[in-house]
């Protein structure tokens, strides 16, 4: 329960293996939703048809045999929509409330259903009044869907931020560190968007928010609320979050491993010797690590080196995704090392290179490393040299 009123009836998921087909999800996932209990019911998203049955349930027991009024759809995600048309055809009464561009994809997801008179179109600004509650809607497009949209209960002064503020992770496996799995689901789900979020940021700025209640994710009050408001401001601005450097190497044999690896030794001495505190070296291989961690670690540090095989006269093709997936998700503000590795005609420091220099506010350190196969006397000198200019 978030208030007196205001009831959470969504589901955990913890049979999921992959969200979205591509995160890995090892604690599962949560479809939240909520119902306000006032003279107008009120409830707010449904769930992902995966969970329909238990979250048809969970409604069933909050409403407690009344009918519900409004079926507020704040995203039209598959995770948060799919129960819309049971709901309108199980409660004939019900009105649908979403924004105008959330109605032009109501029939992509719902073929053949009739929502003719069953549609409430608001826009930012625009209020629903409940009875003692009243919803403020808020715009929220591009966060990360185009037909977003949040709502701010007045009343018990809480914001519904649909994705926004969301995390990976099922509420019964929640732990304190709602920072770590919230920064991955960020970056890679939100992080293209960082101005709007910044946007989204100063409008709630105007209002006394004690609660955000997301679609994802535990709700949020008191301290935690704060901390994610600072964070989520950092984020949507690019800027590091924490001091340290990652290497990032794909590697086919071993040799740029082994390099990737020095140079993560002659960072971390550099570091002790100059006495720097609360600075970590984070060395990943993206042949075997999450993708999607990786990332989040690209965004968090302010450095990042990628080390690479070349291959087929180009790079080695998870560091391409890599790099693309940077790209893709509007990453910017960043320093960049560069180790390259070719038995025979090294290419892959000019396909980082290239995709870096497309990035913007980006900057590459030299020298950039070229190894042959494996290393030799002469690289460790390099790779000290690149060391240092991090550094």
């Amino acid at each position: 329960m978030i208030s007196e009123t205001i009831k959470y009836i969504g589901v955990d998921d913890l049979d999921i293996d992959l969200f979205e087909s591509q995160y890995v999800v090892p604690e599962g996932m949560s479809y939240n939703s909520y119902l306000i209990d006032d003279e107008k019911i009120a409830v707010l998203d449904t769930a992902d048809a995966r969970k329909g049955e238990e979250w048809k349930a969970n409604l069933s027991k909050a409403l407690n045999g009344r009918q519900p009024d409004y079926l507020v759809a704040h995203h039209m995600e598959p995770d948060h929509s799919a129960l819309i048309a049971w709901m309108l055809e199980t409660y004939p009464g019900v009105q649908l409330v979403c924004s105008a561009q959330a109605v032009k994809m109501l029939a992509n997801f719902f073929d053949g259903v009739d929502f003719t008179g069953r549609v409430i179109t608001v826009k930012e600004g625009d209020t629903l009044a409940l009875g003692k509650h009243t919803l403020q809607f808020i715009g929220a497009a591009m966060i990360h869907w185009p037909e977003v949209i949040m709502s701010y209960d007045s009343t018990d002064k809480v914001l519904f931020s649909a994705d926004g503020f969301g995390k990976f992770g099922a509420l019964v496996n929640e732990t304190d560190d709602w920072a770590c799995e919230a920064r991955r689901y960020y970056f890679n789900i939100c992080g293209k968007y960082g101005a709007q979020v910044q946007t989204l940021l100063k409008k709630a700025a105007a209002l006394d928010i004690q609660t955000i209640c997301p679609l994802h994710g535990p709700v949020l009050k008191g301290e935690p609320l704060a901390a994610a408001i600072k964070l989520y401001d950092t984020w949507s601005k690019y800027e590091p979050e924490s001091e340290g450097i990652l290497i990032a190497y794909a590697s086919i044999h071993g040799g740029t491993a082994k390099a990737a690896e020095r140079l993560g030794e002659l960072l971390k001495l550099k570091i002790e010797k100059l006495k720097i505190e609360n600075f970590k070296v984070v060395v990943s291989d993206l042949s075997r690590e999450d993708m999607a961690e990786v990332i989040e670690d690209a965004f968090r540090y302010p450095t990042v080196v990628v080390a690479a095989s070349s291959y087929d006269a180009g790079v080695f093709p998870v560091m391409h995704d890599f790099l693309y997936h940077l790209q893709i998700k509007n990453y910017q503000k960043r320093k960049f090392g560069i180790i390259e590795n070719g038995s025979w005609a090294p290419s892959a420091g000019k396909v980082m290179r290239g995709m870096i220099e497309a990035m913007k506010d980006c900057e590459i350190v030299e020298p950039m490393v070229t190894i042959r196969s494996r290393m030799k006397a002469g690289d460790e000198a390099l790779l000290e040299q690149l060391a240092e200019a991090l550094i």
